[in-house]
């Protein structure tokens, strides 16, 4: 089943054309990513090209939105004015769904308690042309992957882990709602021209080592950091020894290294997966183009990570930061060492990462094992089916039933515990404890709010045999577990079938398509809702210099968009942007005092929490800056971490660097997002100085402006503050965000 709709033509000759005069006019070979991301733009004669400088103006084929963030998009959607998107776009019910005790019951409880904001969703969908998957149709990645994405198409998502449909041989890139807002308006989207970091695969899989290694090697690699600006690009004989949704997997946790996306070349997998999904016209058609999907050879890299397949062993990366790789073989010694909790108190396999046909199939395939043995897991075990078609599949073919009888809950189609949607009983909160997930992102208290959790990250077999052994320090390639007759074993090596040998069960129907013309229609959003608001535009640039802001919070080490708007409870007021600001930097280490939500506000003299003094300086006039460190705003793509400083009264984020999404999502809410030229100025700034950015009424492409710095013992010096704006993106600046803008060029 797929819900591939008739306007969305495949237009690979449009993009074959594209990819010719971009090669004549370069010069050169093209990498894969390049053909695709070149195939896209909307004046391959006349646009400027140059990797890691210049902005590309791009036409994406189509959008998806996830419930969390859809919320946001649409109503600045409803804001433009426009009556229809442009391209064809979809809505995932996905976020809003808590893990409390299994599937079918938490399932019902989340209709019930998102009931405004599912009707919003649904009805704005309607009214606008947008797909809706209902709750309980699985998480935006999977069926994305399941019925959206095909070789060569460029997509982008409003959720960070939009690149899992690279597997698929697609360009696909996490996004703010602005951006998405861009497109489903028609508006050319601009993107700044990637770079390309190849990941040569040699040797292939086999035993324990499973796709999810690769990209928690990499990872290990390349760090949280190390693929901004790049799209990362795998290729070499290795690759053909993974599956579709494994290559999907891979793709899919490089939003951890900072990568604007993953892709994979077309080859066999991608073609037999597509057939199974109920796309094999596409696979026809894509056979047909497949030279404009591979890369041209002697293409060159920026850079090249080789990894021999065939010597990779299984690892697991943590705690507190998905780049932290150590092999399963040394975790044990490694957490001894540095105190980590040995007792693995719950194993959670599943999420939009892992949580395939094959995933569930070899995970089963180690239960089955320990039930034969007489064993269940001695840690608490949670399975998270990645979409309706993947749940009703894996129940028909018995997988569900061997994953409950081994001690499983099986949870909702939904992201559940990966965003923090858990309400977890077993520990309280400081409790130290141990978790290990097949999910791809750790940070402190992601899971389930406790920062004591050590949370890592590996394959969902890894998973399933630490929860069998119930600790840490078990190697399933060395140790042996103890049946319930005694007599010692070991795990025989995990196995699955990469695709069900009958077609996939595709459950219920959980999708509403949009009526022809949806212009009768109407969506209400009552104006006593505590859970969406619409919006009011931010005022306008008022023309010169910002002058004398105070330093709102001064953020030591990581911040992440977790740290600046946290998810878990918080979910339920992001469609109303007043009451999600009371999250802003709550969760953010003040430099002044090492804590969490406490800063001291200097027109009164007395601490508060970071939104309460925001919001007393924004009452009494005053702008305000933040100041951080390295990588400013990694992690998920929401918007709230932008708009939220800017509804407050913040003026210009200035930090060492940031990641790409989230500086882009400051620019388009008309904030300043700024870089230290030199990173050693950080420490210059102190919490109690006065800040005024000069030089903005000659502000332009590629020239610093100068940040005084006013000390309160009446001393002041300068420094030079960097910027990636373009000549489009200052328009946005001055107009008071990208959305005024589009709406004076209407």
């Amino acid at each position: 089943m797929s819900r591939f709709e008739p306007n969305s033509t495949v237009n690979y000759e449009k993009m074959h054309e594209n990819i010719n005069i971009v090669r004549q006019r370069l010069g050169r070979p093209l990498t894969l990513s390049e053909k695709i991301v070149y195939g896209h733009l909307d004046d391959p004669v006349g646009q400027d090209i140059a990797r890691g400088s210049t902005y590309l103006r791009l036409r994406p084929d189509r959008v998806a939105m996830q419930d969390a963030t859809a919320q946001m998009a649409m109503l600045q959607f409803i804001s433009s004015g426009l009556p229809r998107v442009a391209v064809p776009s979809t809505i995932h019910c996905d976020h809003l769904i808590e893990a409390q005790i299994g599937g079918v019951e938490d399932l019902q409880r989340a209709k019930e308690v998102n009931e405004e904001v599912y009707n919003f969703l649904a009805s704005a969908g309607a009214k606008y042309g947008v797909g809706f998957w209902k709750p309980g149709s699985g998480i935006i990645h999977q069926i994305i992957l399941e019925n959206y994405a095909y070789p060569g198409v460029m997509l982008i998502g409003t959720d960070s882990h939009t690149p899992n449909g690279g597997g698929l041989g697609s360009i696909c890139i996490g996004v703010g709602g602005a951006d998405a807002v861009d497109v489903m308006a028609g508006i050319p989207w601009e993107l700044k021209c990637p770079n390309v970091i190849g990941v040569k695969l040699t040797g292939s899989l086999s035993g324990w080592t499973s796709p999810k290694d690769v990209i928690l090697k990499v990872a290990g690699i390349l760090t949280v950091k190390g693929g901004t600006g790049a799209i990362v690009e795998y290729h070499g004989p290795g690759v053909d020894s993974i599956s579709c949704t494994g290559m999907a997997t891979i793709c899919n946790m490089g939003a951890e290294i900072g990568a604007t996306t993953s892709v994979f070349p077309y080859n066999h997998r991608m073609k037999t997966y597509m057939e199974k999904t109920g796309r094999g016209e596409i696979a026809v058609l894509a056979d047909q183009f497949k030279e404009d999907l591979v890369p041209d050879n002697g293409c060159e890299y920026d850079q090249v990570v080789e990894i021999n397949l065939s010597e990779l062993k299984p690892h697991i990366n943590g705690p507190f930061t998905p780049d932290l790789a150590h092999p399963v073989s040394e975790i044990g010694a490694t957490a001894k060492k540095s105190g980590w909790p040995l007792e693995v108190k719950v194993g959670l396999i599943g999420s939009c990462t892992n949580s395939s046909y094959e995933d569930m199939g070899r995970a089963a395939s180690l239960a089955k094992q320990a039930l034969d043995k007489g064993l269940k897991c001695k840690a608490q075990f949670t399975v998270t089916p990645g979409s309706e078609q993947i749940r009703a599949t894996i129940e028909r073919d018995g997988y569900s039933k061997i994953l409950r009888d081994v001690g499983g809950v099986v949870l909702a189609n939904a992201c559940g515990p990966c965003i923090g949607q858990w309400d977890r009983k077993d520990v309280k909160k400081g409790e130290k404890n141990t978790i290990v997930t097949s999910y791809n992102r750790n940070f402190t208290a992601r899971n389930d709010a406790n920062p004591a959790t050590h949370a890592f990250v590996t394959s969902p077999e890894i998973v399933t045999a630490m929860a069998i052994a119930g600790t840490l320090d078990f190697n399933p390639e060395t140790d042996y577990l103890t049946a319930a007759n005694g007599e010692k074993f070991m795990l025989e090596p995990p196995t699955g079938d990469e695709l069900p040998s009958k077609d996939f069960d595709p459950g219920q129907d959980t999708y509403q398509h949009p009526p022809a013309d949806g212009a009768a229609l109407t969506v209400i959003v009552s104006p006593s809702s505590n859970r969406l608001q619409l919006l009011e535009p931010f005022d306008r640039w008022h023309g010169k210099d910002m002058e004398e802001m105070r330093v709102l919070i001064k953020v030591k080490g990581k911040c992440t968009t977790d740290h600046i708007s946290a998810a878990g409870p918080w979910l339920k007021f992001r469609g109303h942007l007043d009451n999600i600001s009371n999250n802003m930097l709550i969760g953010a280490v003040n430099i002044d005092n090492e804590a969490i939500n406490k800063v001291k506000n200097l027109l009164t003299g007395e601490f508060g929490g970071v939104p309460d003094v925001a919001r007393h300086y924004k009452a009494n006039g005053v702008n305000w800056v933040v100041v951080g460190d390295d990588n400013y705003g990694e992690g998920s793509s929401r918007e709230h971490a932008a708009l939220e400083p800017r509804h407050l009264g913040g003026r210009a984020i200035i930090v060492k660097s940031f990641a790409r999404i989230h500086e882009t999502n400051l620019k388009k809410q008309g904030l300043l997002p700024l870089t230290f030229a030199d990173p050693k100025d950080y420490d210059k700034i102190r919490p109690d100085d006065k800040i005024s950015i000069t030089g903005l009424k000659t502000f332009a492409p590629g020239k610093p402006v100068t940040a005084v710095i006013k000390h309160s013992n009446g001393s002041q010096e300068s420094i030079t503050l960097n910027h990636t704006f373009n000549k489009n993106q200052i328009e946005w600046f001055q107009a008071g965000s990208a959305l005024n803008r589009m709406k004076e060029l209407q």
